[in-house]
């Protein structure tokens, strides 16, 4: 009786507690040396090529060269930005950015990277809600977004809250289309098509858009209802595959309707006693699923992790048995 009235006010207060979700299995860990402002913050591979941002670094984005060793290198290369243009955010939530960018470095918050089958890259802003195109040769151009998508965005309750805008892309290989994750309060996913030379919605840009709580997974010390959120995007066989930050988990979904098909939980391995940070959120910033697994990338915010280690790290799971298209 005592579970069920529990439960009962979990579910009153808007928090989901979900079943498990099947543990994937940790294969391997890297530590990343080189990255300036460290903050690992996405991932892309393109072709055999694996590569990274940080939000504290405007200027370059790395290649990394996967490998079996526990220690990888961080490549610059350097990109110079046009300036940004208006993305229709308010004036009071760019400010706070610029503001923030003082203490922190890094006004532009880089917070996710993708590519297409040409080898563009694509880096998202979170603090100017704008998507940056690094094509293999040439210069850096932001992409010409209509204005409609911030305005569906905030009207559905996103882009809202500072520090909370978008955390994650994924670009399908051709090129023309472009899935982009609102963090928090709200979380969401939204839609756009380049439409010759303008990204707009086609109809409706959000595809979800969900408030609410959900519980810590039950090996986080001292586990809490925190804000359900999105930290980065992968599209990978026609899915869409989201990184669930406080929940632990990665999630395989529709990529045009966004609804959840299967979920995954790396909960297991990330909160083993050597590997947990004292922050008391999910730190998992970086996604790419490909055939064999998935690599998970930490923005540790510059704090050390139980053992001591206080570079980034990158993860390697095992693709899940049956692989990732397999049913409940």
């Amino acid at each position: 009786m005592r579970n069920g009235f529990a439960l009962a006010l979990l579910l009153w207060a808007g928090v989901v507690v979900a079943g498990p979700a099947p543990e994937l299995k940790l294969l391997s860990e890297h530590a990343v040396d080189g990255m300036r402002g460290g903050n690992l913050s996405g991932l892309a591979l393109c072709g055999s090529e694996m590569w990274t941002v940080s939000d504290r670094d405007d200027d370059r984005i790395y290649r990394l060269a996967p490998s079996e060793s526990s220690l990888w290198q961080a490549e610059v290369v350097e990109i110079e930005v046009p300036a940004v243009p208006d993305s229709g955010l308010p004036w009071g939530l760019k400010s706070r950015t610029w503001a923030a960018s003082f203490l922190r470095g890094g006004e532009l918050d880089f917070e996710g990277i993708s590519c297409d089958s040409a080898g563009n890259r694509y880096v998202v802003s979170e603090s100017q809600a704008a998507v940056l195109q690094v094509p293999p040769a040439g210069p850096a151009s932001w992409l010409k977004i209509a204005p409609t998508m911030i305005r569906q965005a905030r009207a559905s309750g996103m882009l809202l809250h500072f520090n909370a805008l978008f955390e994650g892309l994924a670009v399908n290989p051709a090129g023309d289309q472009l899935w982009l994750a609102a963090e928090r309060e709200r979380r969401g996913l939204l839609l756009i098509k380049r439409q010759q030379t303008v990204w707009d919605c086609d109809g409706n840009c959000v595809l979800l858009s969900e408030a609410g709580l959900e519980m810590q997974p039950a090996q986080f010390p001292k586990a809490k209802a925190v804000s359900r959120d999105f930290a980065d995007l992968s599209l990978f066989n026609g899915k869409l595959f989201t990184l669930e930050r406080n929940a632990f988990q990665i999630c395989r979904r529709d990529p045009q309707t966004a609804q959840v098909e299967r979920c995954w939980s790396f909960a297991a391995e990330a909160l083993q006693d050597g590997r947990r940070y004292s922050q008391d959120y999910g730190l998992a910033e970086a996604l790419v699923v490909d055939t064999e697994g998935a690599w998970i990338g930490l923005d540790n915010n510059d704090g050390a992790r139980a053992d001591g280690e206080t570079r980034p790290i990158i993860w390697r799971f095992a693709a899940p048995d049956g692989g990732w298209g397999a049913s409940p």
